[in-house]
């Protein structure tokens, strides 16, 4: 086991290594889209206000019981972006949908559920633990594990395709318009409170959507991959470990300082030693780490204070729609309940 000073001595040759990597990988992005083209006039929309989170549904979420998928699904192909295996499908009313396999598809749903509470925007993303699909190859590039014959996929999240959004860039957290606003810090406590440690701008989404006749357009801000969520506080050994893990949850460290002015998160964490021998990655989730620091103590407690309108049967309902089982419903539902209790205390 490594001690304090030999992991010190480690982490600076990892940096004194990738020090050219990264500096490639910085100029590198420049060339990729990674901002808003702006073609028009829009307001920039982060959040909200929900004057109904003691209704709201949280086993339906954003979408709503109206669009929860009930119908017959044909394979379009597969989309083999991100770490969790996924493929697209349309439904018989020509609704396509996004299909995630693996370990995110739970935490992905109950983590949509939480946020969208709050008053921050997600996608409408339904659990199902049998999805026939017509059409479906014989052999996936990733994921076959999950399908069985008949073309039957097991434990799935579906992540609804709105006809009237456009996906026009990703956003920084560093660099966006919601800077220092109570708004993006409440956010922020958001993360740490689902331990949601994959905080890379790529995971970050704006979308253009059209408003009513005379309103103009908006930019909707979001996080819009929440699957690393409910695991330990940063990327661990395994993915079964990392995401949707009752046990690292509940074992985790949530808040690790508070001062007069701010708080100091343990999410996200740096990347388990094994990842050292990726230095890039590595680094990468080294510099992650600074999102759950120094939050405003103030806009700490208003989120927690939103939160608190939640009652124990919401919550529950959040991870009941992913498919779990009633002990890990309880117990997942009571980890929740003490960080939130922890946020109004502040």
């Amino acid at each position: 086991m490594l001690n304090k000073k030999h992991h010190v001595r480690v982490c600076s040759v990892v940096l004194t290594l990738v020090v050219a990597v990264t500096a490639t990988a910085k100029t590198g992005s420049k060339a990729r889209k990674s901002d808003v083209e702006i073609t028009e006039q829009a307001t920039a929309v982060l959040w909200r206000n929900p004057d109904d989170i003691r209704t709201r549904n949280l086993f339906f979420g954003s979408g709503g019981q109206a669009h929860a998928p009930h119908t017959a699904y044909t394979f379009e192909k597969e989309d083999r972006e991100g770490t969790s295996p996924k493929f697209v499908v349309h439904d018989e009313n020509g609704v396509r949908w996004k299909v995630k396999m693996g370990y995110e598809a739970r935490p992905e749903i109950v983590a949509s559920r939480l946020v969208w509470a709050v008053g921050y925007a997600t996608n409408e993303d339904y659990f199902l633990p049998e999805l026939p699909v017509m059409g479906m190859p014989a052999h996936l590039h990733r994921g076959r594990q999950y399908i069985e014959p008949q073309g039957i996929a097991r434990n799935v999240r579906l992540k609804r395709y709105l006809g009237d959004e456009k996906k026009v860039g990703i956003w920084k957290w560093r660099d966006n318009p919601f800077l220092d606003t109570r708004e993006l810090n409440g956010l922020r406590v958001m993360m740490a409170l689902l331990n949601n440690w994959d905080l890379k701008d790529d995971n970050n989404a704006i979308y253009r959507e059209k408003q009513t006749e005379g309103l103009g357009a908006e930019n909707i801000y979001m996080v819009s991959d929440l699957g690393a969520s409910f695991g330990s506080t940063g990327l661990d050994w395994t993915q079964s470990l990392s995401k949707g893990n009752l046990r690292c949850y509940s074992h985790s460290k949530f808040i690790s300082k508070v001062t007069p002015d701010y708080v100091d998160f343990n999410v996200p964490t740096r990347a388990s030693l094994i990842h050292i021998f990726d230095p890039p990655e590595y680094v990468m989730r080294l510099k992650l780490r600074g999102i759950g620091k120094r939050v405003p103590r103030n806009d700490v407690r208003w989120v927690g204070l939103l939160l608190a309108h939640l009652s124990p049967e919401q919550i529950r309902d959040a991870f009941r729609a992913a498919g779990y089982p009633p002990e890990e419903v309880e117990g997942f539902s009571k980890v929740v309940e003490k960080r939130i209790s922890d946020l109004t205390r502040l």
